[in-house]
């Protein structure tokens, strides 16, 4: 197989061959995300295909997940749309979609005749431990390029604590923690680069 071409020179970066290569990448992406798509989305993206920088990661999935819908598909639609414009984005958009649904579809004819066997529900319990972990892994993955942020190392984790304490132990609504938390680092960021 012949690798993919690379990006701009001195960035260290691929990028997908066609649009049929982002439909495929997409699609095995989107089978591997079991419980938390997060860590194997960095992975592929990042370190296996080298489609964006650690960099570009972080502030993609972060603007993916202020975006109305889910994260992953939000991302895949900005991919896309980066490499092959609209084409490139309904590929992505495709790929990422189209087998899990069929996947689910099935998983859920299959859960309507086993939902009783407490076996299962058990099993499913325990997934969400290792859902967990992959997003703390991930999580932890990508502190390294925090050190670069403008605010700094220190208030970007105090903005990551203050986030969790919002959401998990006061359980304040998510849309009212990234309009306040959210709003705040996006000013203090703006004013620390020095913009009017």
């Amino acid at each position: 197989m012949t690798p993919p071409p690379s990006g701009p020179p001195g960035t260290g970066r691929n990028q997908p061959q066609s649009c049929t290569d982002l439909f495929v990448s997409m699609t095995l992406l989107a089978l591997q995300g079991f419980g938390g798509v997060l860590a194997v989305v960095q992975r592929e993206l990042v370190e296996r295909k080298r489609w964006m920088t650690r960099d570009e990661f972080v502030e993609e999935w972060a603007v993916a997940q202020i975006m109305p819908g889910p994260n992953v598909v939000n991302l895949s639609l900005m991919i896309g749309g980066r490499y092959f414009g609209l084409r490139g984005a309904m590929a992505a958009l495709a790929g990422i979609l189209l087998a899990p649904l069929v996947v689910v579809i099935t998983l859920a004819l299959l859960y309507s005749h086993f939902a009783d066997n407490p076996q299962l529900a058990n099993a499913l319990r325990g997934m969400g431990a290792v859902a967990a972990g992959l997003i703390t892994a991930t999580g932890l993955k990508l502190l390294v390029a925090l050190r670069t942020h403008p605010l700094g190392l220190a208030a970007c984790i105090a903005f990551g604590i203050a986030t969790f304490i919002a959401i998990a132990v006061l359980r304040l609504p998510l849309a009212w923690v990234l309009a306040g938390l959210g709003g705040l680092s996006c000013l203090l960021t703006w004013h620390k680069l020095g913009k009017p």
